[in-house]
Order: C-alpha cells, then sequence, then structure tokens
C-alpha cells in the first residue's frame, strides 16, 4: 500500500536531532509556509463547499479522528460564541470521545462502524452537510461517518490532506490541503493539523457571512454572554450604527442584549419589536436596516 504523502519523510531534516535548538524551532516555523501555500490552492474549493452549504437548513456534522478530529471539535465549540448558532445547528463527532484517554481511544479510529452509527443515529438527511475530516484521507472511522451521510442524502465534504485519498474520492465536495511530510515524519498534529484547523476556521467563518451572521466585517451575530462579551457589543453597534455608547448600551438593554437587533434599531430607527420583524423576514442586519 502506498503511504499517504503525510506520512513520508523530509531527507533535509534527517539531522534534526542533532542541530541547535533554534533551527529546530526555526525548521518549524518554516513549515508554515506550506500550510498557507496548501490554503491558497484550495480557496476555490473551500468557497464551493461554503456556497452549497449555505442555503441548508439543517446541521453541519463534522466527523475525524485523532488530531484532525480535535480541529473540528475546536472549529465547531466557536459558532456558538461567535454567531449564536443553537446548539445543535453543528455537530463535532470525534471518534473514542467517550473513551478516557490512552490507547483504547486511539484505536477508535479504526472502527468505521462506529462512524457510520453515530452519523446515522443522526438521521441525516438532504437539508445537512457532513464534513469528515482527515490527514491521510483514509481514516476508517472518518469513512465510516461518509459512507452513512451519503445514504441518508447528506451533502457530504471531506477536508483530506492526500491528494486521491479514498474520502476525497468519496465527497461532494473534496477539499485537498496538499503540505506535504511533516517535519517529524508522520506527525500530523503539526502541518496538517494546523492546515485544517485554518481550513474550518475558514470554511465555518464564510458560512456565516454568507448566512447573514455578520455586517461587514463586524460579529453581528455574537451571542452576548458576559460583561467582556456586552462591552464589545457596545462597540460594534457603535461602529457599526456610527452611534455613541449611550445610543449603543440603550439599544442593547432594549433588544434584550440581542445584537443583531440593536444594529436594526439603531441603523433603521425602528424598535425593539419592529427590528425583530424585520429581521425575521430579511435574514440580517443588512437587509432588515434597508
Amino acid at each position: 500500500m502506498t503511504l499517504p504523502r503525510t506520512e513520508g519523510r523530509d531527507a533535509r531534516l534527517a539531522d534534526l536531532d542533532l542541530r541547535p535548538t533554534v533551527e529546530v524551532v526555526r525548521a518549524l516555523n518554516d513549515s508554515s509556509a506550506a500550510v498557507l501555500d496548501a490554503l491558497h490552492e484550495a480557496e476555490e474549493t473551500i468557497a464551493a463547499l461554503v456556497d452549497a452549504v449555505a442555503p441548508l437548513r439543517g446541521r453541519v456534522v463534522y466527523a475525524g479522528a485523532g488530531s484532525a478530529g480535535q480541529m473540528a471539535v475546536a472549529d465547531a465549540a466557536e459558532w456558538g460564541p461567535t454567531f449564536a448558532v443553537p446548539d445543535d445547528g453543528v455537530v463535532a463527532l470525534l471518534a473514542g470521545a467517550a473513551l478516557p484517554p490512552g490507547p483504547e481511544r486511539e484505536a477508535a479510529e479504526d472502527d468505521a462502524a462506529a462512524g457510520a452509527a453515530e452519523v446515522r443515529a443522526l438521521r441525516c438527511t438532504a437539508e445537512d452537510a457532513v464534513i469528515a475530516v482527515s490527514a491521510s484521507g483514509r481514516t476508517p472511522y472518518a469513512l465510516g461517518a461518509l459512507r452513512a451521510a451519503l445514504e441518508g442524502g447528506a451533502l457530504t465534504a471531506a477536508v483530506v490532506c492526500t491528494p486521491g485519498a479514498p474520502l476525497a474520492e468519496l465527497a461532494d465536495h473534496p477539499v485537498v490541503l496538499e503540505v506535504g511530510p511533516e517535519v517529524i515524519a508522520g506527525s500530523t498534529r503539526l502541518k496538517a493539523a494546523t492546515a485544517q484547523k485554518l481550513c474550518l476556521n475558514a470554511f465555518s467563518t464564510a458560512l456565516m457571512v454568507r448566512r447573514g451572521r455578520t455586517y461587514g466585517n463586524l460579529m453581528s451575530g455574537m451571542r452576548v454572554a458576559n460583561a467582556k462579551l456586552r462591552e464589545r457589543a457596545v462597540r460594534i453597534c457603535c461602529l457599526g450604527a456610527d452611534c455613541d455608547e449611550d445610543a449603543a448600551r440603550g439599544a442593547l438593554q432594549d433588544a434584550g442584549d440581542d445584537l443583531e437587533v440593536a444594529l436594526v434599531m439603531l441603523l433603521a430607527g425602528v424598535d425593539a419589536s419592529n427590528a425583530r420583524h424585520r429581521l425575521a423576514a430579511a435574514g440580517s442586519v443588512r437587509e432588515a436596516a434597508r
């Protein structure tokens, strides 16, 4: 079996353990250039995935194992706080998540049946998107998850670091991040995981832009959950509506800390009830404030 490039060895670094520490650090930092190159090469496919998912009314489901799966979990965790996405709007399935750390959890990535069962339990439909994340593109858990998603008629995607990988061949929307061999051969928590995390950042953020969860480049959909975020919401109102802090605080108070409602109130000069009706009809601050 041909090894994926992510498992290869960079012969230029064969003496890595003999080099001064600063050169080890430099080699790791220099490897980031390949990550950015891979992301630039994948921009069109990431954008195509965003445009395919944006109109769907269901969930986005990430599925992965190991470092790749952890990157998906980290991305999903920010959807609610940053864009006020309901808790069930994004789901991150991680192989062995219910198991204690150790060999048993690490072996869970080999269980294709578990990946399939976890996706089937979600009863995915054509309104859902299932995105498998795997550096090699051949992780059994991720493959099982994607096959089950196809059975249910969900839109499918794969974020992999190996061209021609089985996951990429299986998915409706393959995103290939060709980062090449790692500084430490096979340690895909380095370049591969970094590329996948940045790819998912780009995907989820662009998706929220397309779904109207931003106003320009302001976080209009942010969940105001603590004092720090309330002050941030005040600043966003001031920037977005060109108003002073007193007006921003007043609008937020009348809106019950719903930032989108407050912005529409300030931009359109309407009360909270009218702003909510406008948002329900328009779906975005920009359209609701017209």
